[in-house]
Formats: C-alpha cells, sequence, structure tokens
C-alpha cells in the first residue's frame, strides 16, 4: 500500500522498490527451502499452534493493554491496535533466519500467518470496533488479495521453480539474497527520506508505547517458542515485526485519521529498532552453539 508520504520521492518509486523487494525476497525463500522442510514442521503441530497463538491472539491482546494503559488518544490507540492485528511482514522472516532462526518454522510459521490473516483481521476489526464503538470493517478478499499477490504468487513461483530446474538454480541463490538484501536497503533509505517526521510528528507518548509493545511481542514469541533456540527465535522476531502493508490496507478502506497512519509508521519504525538488540544476541547464540555455523547455511540443493 502506499504510504502517507509528503512527496520528496514520487509515491510510484517506493511502492515499486517495496513490491520488487518483497517479491525477491519471497521468491528467494521458495526456491531455498525444500518442501520437505514445510512438510516436517507439522510433525509437531502443538509448536504450530502456539507460534499462531502468539502471534493471531496474545501479541494483539498485549499490544491493547498497552495502549490502554498508556492512556494514549483515540487515534494512536488504533494505530498500535491495527499493527498489532496485523501479522506476517515478510521482510521480518529475514531477519530471524540470519539471526538463527528455524529454517523450517520460520518460513512456514510466515505461509501459515499469512493465509490466516485473510481471517483473523476481520474478526479482529469486528471484535475492536465494538471496543471503539466504531464502524470500520475489511473484506477478507481485500486481504487475500494483498496476501497473495505479495507472499503467497512469489513463493508459489520459487517453489515451482525448485521443482523443475533443482541444483541449476543453486548459483542463482546467493545472487539474490544480494538483490533482495540491497533492495531492502534502498527501501529502507528512501522510507526514511519520506517520512521520518510522521513519524516524529506520532510523539514522544506514542513512540514509547510502541517501543513498549515491540519489546513485550517478542518477549512472548521467545517464551512460546522454546524450548528450541531457532524455534525461539522465529516466533520472536515474526511476533514484534508486524506487517505494515495489511494494517495501510485497513487504513486506507476505512479512511482513518492522519494520526492513525502516523502510528502506524511510527510503530514500523520502532518495532525494527527494537527488535535489532534481540536479532543480533540470538545470531551470537546461534554461532556459539556447536554446530552453529552450520545452522546458519542455507538450505542445500538436492
Amino acid at each position: 500500500m502506499p504510504l502517507p508520504i509528503a512527496g520528496v520521492i514520487p509515491e510510484w518509486a517506493l511502492t515499486g522498490v517495496a513490491v520488487a523487494t518483497i517479491f525477491t525476497f519471497m521468491f528467494h525463500l521458495g526456491i531455498s527451502v525444500a518442501p520437505g522442510e514445510y512438510r516436517s514442521v507439522w510433525r509437531t503441530p502443538g509448536l504450530m499452534a502456539r507460534g499462531l497463538f502468539a502471534s493471531l491472539v496474545a501479541v494483539p491482546a498485549v499490544v491493547f493493554v498497552v495502549a490502554r494503559t498508556f492512556g494514549l488518544p483515540r487515534a494512536a490507540e488504533i494505530g498500535l491496535v491495527l499493527m498489532a492485528i496485523s501479522p506476517g511482514a515478510p521482510v521480518a522472516l529475514r531477519r530471524a533466519l540470519d539471526a538463527g532462526g528455524d529454517r523450517a518454522f520460520g518460513p512456514a510459521l510466515q505461509v501459515a500467518v499469512a493465509v490466516l490473516a485473510t481471517v483473523s483481521m476481520p474478526l479482529s476489526v469486528a471484535a475492536f470496533d465494538e471496543v471503539y464503538a466504531g464502524s470500520a470493517s475489511v473484506a477478507p478478499w481485500h486481504l487475500a488479495r494483498q496476501v497473495f499477490l505479495a507472499q503467497l504468487l512469489p513463493l508459489g513461483l520459487g517453489m515451482a521453480a525448485r521443482h523443475h530446474f533443482g541444483p541449476r538454480l543453486a548459483p542463482l541463490e546467493p545472487l539474490l539474497e544480494r538483490l533482495a538484501a540491497a533492495l531492502l536497503m534502498l527501501f529502507v533509505a528512501l522510507v526514511l527520506v519520506e517520512v521520518w517526521h510522521t513519524v516524529l510528528d506520532a510523539g514522544g507518548r506514542v513512540l514509547l508505547a510502541a517501543a513498549v509493545a515491540s519489546l513485550l511481542a517478542l518477549a512472548t514469541g521467545h517464551i512460546l517458542g522454546g524450548p528450541a533456540p531457532a524455534t525461539r527465535t522465529a516466533l520472536a522476531v515474526s511476533c514484534a515485526a508486524r506487517n505494515a502493508g495489511l494494517a495501510m490496507l485497513v487504513a486506507e478502506l476505512n479512511n482513518t485519521a492522519p494520526e492513525t497512519k502516523a502510528t502506524l509508521l511510527a510503530y514500523l519504525f520502532v518495532s525494527a529498532v527494537a527488535v535489532t538488540p534481540y536479532v543480533a544476541w540470538r545470531r551470537r547464540s546461534a554461532h556459539a552453539a556447536p554446530g552453529g555455523d552450520a545452522a546458519l547455511q542455507k538450505t542445500n540443493f538436492p
């Protein structure tokens, strides 16, 4: 979705870079993770159930309590809650995997929450609408379209390419990874140029609430993702990093106040900063563990 920006950089340029970044990352994920690894996760359904509960239920509840505790203005509180009910930030998965997150559980959880978001978000919007006595709504097909085009389609194309071309794609994998990293850096730089003033306009109390909410979401995922360190890492980062694209879609469809959209951006940037020390810590722990370097390697092609 387009960002609420001042216009220094053309909106089409930001949107294009964002789409290219997510598409490249998800396509790379599709060719780098074997289908058998996705299936193996469902042999331990309890872990996946905890992951889905944490991302779809626990995090929204925690963030709602934080928003109420800080006594935020109504528009800002709605923005915080809207981010909390928007799971499955695709680019955040890269951070989880780089930090030693489980290479089977992380992607499988990403796909599962992305698909379930088309159901959980309309239900959450309806539930919180009762709390705020509003008239907001979102059609599941709007969410399904964005999830399919941004995440499931490139992932499926990558998996199909791996199935048909196999080892011949091995030289392409590191090139795609570097391209995705470069696009991500470009996108972050462009967004910082455009929206830093919008984030600051959200106010110190909103920024602090977003930081507390992000840290508690991180802790929720870390606790429920155990006992294996790699699954803890994957779930913690997934819980802390929310999907700003889906949140902005709901905001645009319901013509929310500018303060709500500013809060979405504030949460996006604050959560990215809050997760950074955790990612660095988990990466060091993964390297220090026996066989740690091997655990961080890409999945080999058969």
